[in-house]
């Protein structure tokens, strides 16, 4: 079993520095610095343990190690394949924060460059994966989400049975105050319905449309309508263009407004959907020459109750309006 501090010292041996910081402007209630403190006996010691005056006095010496958020793109590959899989691990379950960082980072280039080495241990990866997104250090909460979104990209569809522990950390963080941590959440939820295939996604997603949690319904909402974007319209009518259009009704009376917004887009979509699809009337007894063809009106009364069917027809009268108005 390697040792964390042997783990420590290859990790940190690289010419990565670790910064935190945000292409976002941040501000706090107070001062805050992602660092490790250590004193001159190489103990670490906690934010709390010593102040910027004894610091100045020279009673202890402090190591202050930046955190850098690396985009994806920049990452190079591993320099040591093998040491670094052997490291993954013990680095993730790491009680260093530094040393989660990079090991998370370590994900993500796996996960870019050599996605088969993670396949065998995926269940592992993610459980401390979701860890790391409940870490009360913003440095290790946020390179966890960023990791989620390389995980999603590289892996699409085969996370899909991981993804509900995933999901609702992701969800939640999207939701907090600390905005360079809500942004990258949005990342990884937007790579999210980009990565996995629709087909899959929306069932994992409609329970959570119903959460007890309005921001969770919310972000599922938001989710949901960005889902169905990428499905096509045969696809639209075999998951049901009529369950399609409940649900989003249902979300149209939702407390919050993002709820509501991402309803309003579902329901546009449906409807361009629903026109191209030519969606023929039930059949009377007294058979006619010609069929005819339910208008979107009609197929909205006859899915939805009353109430219901006329908040949906005026949001597509009045965003239909607004379109044409504007072009």
């Amino acid at each position: 079993m390697i040792s964390e501090a042997a783990a420590r010292d290859h990790l940190l041996s690289k010419s990565e520095k670790i910064s935190e910081r945000s292409s976002t402007n941040i501000i706090f209630a107070k001062p805050y610095i992602e660092h490790s403190g250590r004193n001159l006996e190489g103990k670490e010691m906690k934010n709390n343990e010593f102040s910027v005056q004894q610091a100045a006095n020279g009673d202890v010496e402090v190591m202050v190690t930046e955190v850098e958020y690396i985009e994806s793109e920049k990452l190079d590959d591993l320099k040591d394949f093998d040491m670094s899989l052997k490291m993954l691990i013990p680095g993730l379950e790491s009680k260093d924060w530094v040393l989660i960082c990079e090991a998370l980072n370590n994900v993500r280039r796996l996960s870019i460059y050599h996605k088969e080495a993670l396949e065998d241990i995926m269940d592992t990866v993610i459980s401390l994966l979701v860890k790391s997104l409940k870490n009360p250090r913003s440095a290790v909460c946020k390179t966890g989400i960023m990791t989620c979104a390389d995980v999603f990209k590289a892996f699409g569809d085969k996370i899909i049975d991981f993804l509900d522990p995933l999901f609702v950390q992701l969800v939640l963080k999207s939701s907090q105050d600390k905005r360079f941590v809500c942004d990258a959440a949005e990342k990884a939820l937007v790579a999210l319905t980009t990565w996995v295939s629709p087909v899959l996604l929306l069932p994992k997603l409609q329970p959570y449309l119903k959460n007890r949690n309005p921001r969770i319904r919310a972000k599922a909402s938001m989710c949901f309508s960005r889902s169905v974007r990428g499905l096509g319209v045969d696809e639209i009518k075999s998951y049901g263009i009529d369950k399609l259009i409940q649900i989003a009704a249902a979300q149209l009376s939702d407390q919050l407004p993002e709820s509501r917004e991402a309803a309003r887009a579902l329901l546009l979509e449906l409807q361009t959907a629903y026109e191209k699809s030519q969606v023929l009337a039930p059949e009377h007894d007294t058979p006619s020459e010609e069929p005819s063809i339910h208008s979107w009106e009609q197929f909205c009364e006859s899915k939805l109750s009353k109430l219901s069917a006329q908040a949906v027809i005026r949001v597509t009268i009045v965003a239909h309006e607004s379109l044409v108005a504007g072009s």
